[in-house]
């Protein structure tokens, strides 16, 4: 039986960090943190009900063409919005739309206001 001279020894590859994240990780342009592209909304140029350039939502991560990304909070959206971040993300001109954007994020806030529990009182306690 033929040894090698050098053995190998598999090993697990070394990660920068312990817990990775699942997916891949893209960079939100209002705060600039890393996160997994499925907790971030993608953004891209396109046009309005009206045919005009415009910021367009894709929630679906399917639109073709640059794409960029951002958390769906306001505090998030606003600094975007405040940093003038999407221009220089889309590489596109500065104007843009934000309108599809905002009306998008503000369904989705009410979405969840909708589906988060109410503090209801417990009914048919007795007082003493």
């Amino acid at each position: 039986m033929y040894l090698w001279p050098h053995r190998l020894e598999w090993r697990s590859v070394a990660t920068t960090s312990d817990t990775p994240a699942p997916g891949p990780v893209r960079t939100c342009v209002g705060c600039r943190t890393r996160a997994a592209a499925s907790e971030l909304l993608r953004v891209v140029a396109g046009s309005d009900a009206g045919g005009r350039p415009a910021l367009v939502p894709d929630p679906d991560r399917r639109a073709p063409g640059r794409g960029a990304h951002v958390h769906p909070t306001p505090e998030c959206w606003q600094l975007a919005v405040r940093r003038r971040a999407f221009p220089r993300a889309l590489r596109s001109g500065e104007g843009l739309s934000t309108a599809p954007v905002a009306d998008h994020l503000d369904r989705l806030a009410e979405i969840h206001q909708s589906d988060s529990p109410q503090h209801r009182p417990e009914t048919g306690a007795r007082s003493s």
